[in-house]
């Protein structure tokens, strides 16, 4: 499980799921010593961690103290059982988003000092197919074609003193007509543009590391390194 907590990654992942240690600047051993979040930089990973380490580390992430940390993975002996542990503590909330692809161009759009992809929460009982749709749409006043689902991010934030715990499914459209295309202004909206590929590497300096993600993902879809199975 990938959860973007203030635009930091953490990994939740089975004990005996095989990674490259050298990918990482300090480990540490949560059953021998002592975590000191306050000191974590760049990208760490913590064996032998439990729910109560991963919570601890949510709750410093969200206060948005740790400004070195680029990713922290954590290790786990029952990762099914901690997984659902971290969720209880939040409401779930549904979204759904598109890349949208015309030609070798993509569609971003500019909210909140940031570029970011269209997306948007699901309506009561709709699907989230449809949701991904609807939400282009309206926040491009574009019109695009419903392609597979590409992946799905995991991201945190307090809103009236809950947390919650957004869970975003993206999918790969492909435009069908933007003639009338503007930025939806009531949700905040600026800008509405089309990036080529050389564009897109400075649009991604100035966006969230989980629409980086996102980027990355379809990418690999593209290059058929990802299977995708369906639309769903």
């Amino acid at each position: 499980m990938k959860v973007f907590i203030n635009d930091v990654p953490l990994y939740i992942i089975p004990m005996d799921k095989v990674i490259d240690r050298e990918h990482y600047d300090l480990i540490i051993d949560a059953e021998k010593e002592k975590i000191r979040f306050d000191n974590l930089i760049d990208d760490v990973l913590i064996r032998k961690g439990s729910l109560a380490d991963i919570l601890e580390f949510y709750k410093f992430l969200s206060a948005d103290k740790n400004k070195k940390l680029d990713s922290l993975t954590c290790k786990v002996y029952d990762y099914e059982k901690v997984a659902k542990g971290f969720k209880k503590e939040f409401k779930i909330v549904a979204a759904a988003g598109g890349i949208v692809t015309k030609k070798d161009k993509y569609l971003f759009i500019y909210r909140l000092k940031k570029w970011d992809l269209p997306k948007g929460k699901l309506e009561k009982k709709e699907k989230v197919e449809a949701a991904a749709v609807r939400e282009v749409e309206e926040e491009c006043n574009v019109k695009v074609a419903l392609g597979p689902r590409v992946c799905k991010t995991w991201h945190t934030y307090t809103r009236n003193g809950k947390n919650h715990l957004k869970k975003t499914s993206w999918y790969h459209m492909t435009l069908q007509e933007d003639k009338k295309m503007k930025p939806q202004k009531e949700e905040g909206i600026e800008k509405v543009i089309w990036v080529n590929k050389v564009e897109l590497r400075t649009v991604l300096l100035t966006t969230y590391r989980s629409i980086r993600y996102v980027m990355k993902k379809f990418h690999e879809y593209q290059e058929g390194l990802i299977e995708i199975k369906s639309k769903k």
